[in-house]
């Protein structure tokens, strides 16, 4: 169990019993509980938006395994959260396909419709605006992702169109 400031966070009284079933299963799963670490984050980020360090810490107490090397996990992998995000998160991708494509174009429009920059949140809890290195998706470039799902042949129309219908949806998830 580790402690922060002489706090123990015992994952049996901070995780919900739903968390540490999906967790468990997947460390049931896996070759080590380590293993599990990544599927660890994104089972808590799927219940809280984003993965606070109380909650890396209950991760770590529950597969037994040091912080340090779960916050590598977390760190390394760009789609594991360790701040509040928006509802929506978008992933603009910022590869050279996409540059030659217009991107500079798409990210002017979505930076002035939504009035924030790369890594800021609008102020109503919304949308967050991140860069990505590659999203795959070079022969629809410009593309970016929110959610689970990608978006392609963007223009700046076309992304604030888009924009607009995600904010319009109220508290749906996307």
């Amino acid at each position: 169990m580790e402690t922060i400031n002489t706090v123990t966070i015992d994952y049996q009284h901070y995780l919900t019993a739903t968390e540490i079933a999906a967790i468990e299963h997947e460390a049931s799963i896996m070759e080590t509980r380590e293993a599990a670490g990544i599927e660890a984050l994104k089972v808590v980020q799927e219940h809280r938006g984003w993965v606070s360090d109380d909650s890396l810490f209950a991760i770590s107490d529950l597969l037994t395994m040091p912080v340090a090397q779960l916050e590598g996990v977390a760190t390394f992998y760009n789609l594991i959260y360790r701040q509040p995000v928006g509802q929506y998160v978008i992933h603009l991708c910022d590869s050279i396909a996409c540059h030659l494509t217009g991107l500079d174009l798409v990210l002017a429009a979505i930076k002035q419709h939504l009035a924030i920059d790369y890594g800021q949140t609008t102020p109503d809890g919304k949308f967050t605006l991140l860069s990505n290195a590659c999203l795959g998706g070079c022969d629809k470039a410009p593309v970016m992702m929110i959610g689970t799902e990608h978006y392609a042949h963007l223009t700046p129309t076309s992304v604030v169109e888009l924009l607009q219908q995600l904010a319009a949806k109220g508290d749906a998830h996307g």
